[in-house]
């Protein structure tokens, strides 16, 4: 499944030294892997994929967290 390749490769990416806009791009791109990954899940129910959105979801969400900063 070239999908689950594509998600594997971005879990695996480095994600320092990043400008805004590729931040921001990052974001999208985890958020569309983990719909996409959602949709298969839904009809599978394989926890493997399960494991997959998870991993994806905290990753995106460290890249959120930083593109909104620390509350002041």
């Amino acid at each position: 499944m070239e999908l689950i390749q594509n998600a594997l490769e971005f879990e695996n990416r480095k994600m320092s030294n990043m400008s805004t806009s590729d931040r921001v791009a990052a974001s999208r791109e985890a958020k569309s892997l983990i719909l996409s990954i959602n949709e298969i899940y839904k009809k599978t129910k394989d926890s493997d994929l399960m494991d997959l959105m998870k991993r994806l979801t905290q990753k995106k969400r460290k890249i959120e967290k930083r593109l909104k900063g620390s509350p002041v």
